[in-house]
């Protein structure tokens, strides 16, 4: 390989730019963003609410929302090989306890809607686990992340930059 062929092979390609800076344009409906994302924190246990955050920015390939989640859960003290068993957890059930499956599974069903509706097992199986208030919560992030991730991958918020305590409320 010639020293070209070598730089040309380990050379990053450039970042994309940002299709639109949403917080600046539309300030009073980033303000409520804010506001429903501080409220989806109420009765959501910090661990769990990570793997809901990175599961559907997963799901959503939301490239920036990843970058933000997975370095938050890293702070945070979760581990790398739970947060990388997170794409495969249907073959990695054993990093997970029964609640965090509960809500994975549920994050995915309310993410991907592809039915139209949240499969009543699916349901059953998170109230199995989950008092009504804590679903009511989990439901709130679940979608409080789905939002965030059609908003980032529509305005192309470019990963990379996010550093833990960012956006701290």
């Amino acid at each position: 390989m010639t020293t070209n062929e070598n730089t040309a092979a380990t050379t990053r390609l450039p970042e994309h730019t940002p299709r639109l800076n949403f917080a600046k344009l539309a300030p009073e409906f980033y303000r409520a963003m804010i506001r429903l994302e501080t409220a989806s924190h109420d009765g959501v246990e910090p661990a769990l609410a990570e793997l809901v955050r990175i599961r559907a920015s997963q799901l959503n390939h939301c490239a920036y929302c990843l970058d933000m989640h997975t370095k938050d859960a890293l702070a945070a003290g979760e581990s790398i090989e739970r947060i990388v068993q997170l794409s495969a957890w249907e073959e990695s059930k054993h990093y997970y306890t029964a609640r965090e499956i509960a809500a994975i599974e549920l994050t995915e069903a309310v993410t991907v809607l592809t039915d139209g509706f949240v499969p009543d097992e699916v349901w059953e199986k998170a109230a199995e686990v989950f008092e009504e208030r804590e679903l009511a919560g989990l439901v709130g992030a679940i979608t409080v992340i789905n939002a965030w991730n059609r908003l980032s991958v529509t305005c192309r918020n470019v990963p990379g930059h996010y550093t833990p305590g960012d956006h701290a409320g």
